[in-house]
């Protein structure tokens, strides 16, 4: 059984008492609950949570057993005010678990102020991590740059719903250097699409669906994303990760040489690299190449 294995891999580790644990659940497929996850939520003397039905079935789904009284309701119409229970609840040295209906709390859902509460009254808040579209869009989104910031992203989540405002927020997202990770609504995405096509042919991977059956990925330009949304009825089902790839910074050729020269002339050649690549935005590996042609051209 998985609550058998649980205690096995995680019952040796020490769960403080007195302390709120936010524990990661599954974005779609229940078998991406880890095994100190379900330790926990059995262990949990209460379990606070954005859904208590829908939490109820996640855990029915893997045999722990909580009467109704140790789940409490805590969603971003009450959040301020439950966190004071959950507060009197842990300095009574119980152990309190909050999970939000999907993936890691606190993340575009509720749990952030519920943290900073239980933070701002000096006690314990432990993260057991899990499951997060984030990242799991990211992952296969295929960005890979020669830049120096190769890697960075901004997490933006979900944009206004008013059109005027989210144009606003696409426009000042245009020239981003760094990738971009939107959250969207299957009743909004055609929404989005449509504001997105300003963004021409700045490449565009949609993430729905993530981890269930139907799970699609697919990059297009921002352009075409209407087009492939609308190639077949399905596609504008289900929630959506949407990552804006980087634009690419363009490099003024004669200010990189010149600032690889004047730090080649008072450092190493590695050091010299690294910070010209992180002024100018330029590939390593390119600087590298001319860091080597400049040092024997020194006198």
């Amino acid at each position: 059984m998985a609550l058998d294995a649980a205690h096995a891999a995680a019952a040796s580790q020490h769960y403080p008492s007195g302390a709120l644990y936010v524990v990661a659940t599954p974005i779609g497929n229940l078998a991406d609950i880890s095994l100190r996850a379900l330790h926990l939520l059995k262990l949990a003397d209460c379990i606070a949570c954005e859904d208590t039905r829908h939490t109820q079935s996640l855990l029915r789904a893997y045999g722990v057993d909580k009467s109704a009284h140790q789940l409490l309701a805590l969603h971003q119409h009450n959040e301020a005010q439950t966190a004071q229970m959950v507060i009197e609840r842990l300095r009574l040295g119980q152990r309190i678990a909050y999970v939000s209906d999907a993936g890691t709390p606190a993340i575009s859902d509720p749990g952030a102020r519920l943290v900073a509460a239980v933070r701002g009254a000096c006690l314990l808040a432990l993260a057991l991590p899990g499951a997060s579209s984030v990242t799991a869009a990211l992952s296969v989104a295929g960005i890979a740059t020669d830049q120096a910031d190769s890697g960075q992203f901004v997490f933006v989540g979900f944009l206004s719903s008013k059109a005027t405002v989210r144009a606003r927020e696409i426009a000042g997202l245009a020239h981003e250097h760094r990738a971009v990770v939107l959250l969207e609504a299957p009743h909004r995405i055609e929404a989005l699409a449509a504001a997105l096509a300003e963004l021409g042919d700045r490449p565009v991977t949609i993430s729905r669906e993530l981890t269930k059956q139907f799970e699609e990925t697919a990059t297009v330009q921002a352009k075409a994303m209407t087009a492939w949304l609308q190639e077949q009825p399905n596609r504008s089902r289900g929630e959506f990760v949407v990552v804006l790839h980087p634009v690419s910074v363009p490099v003024d050729a004669t200010t990189e040489q010149r600032v690889l020269a004047l730090l080649l002339a008072e450092l190493p050649l590695k050091t010299a690299v690294k910070l010209t690549a992180e002024i100018t935005g330029a590939s390593r590996n390119t600087l590298y190449d001319a860091a080597l042609a400049l040092r024997k051209s020194m006198p």
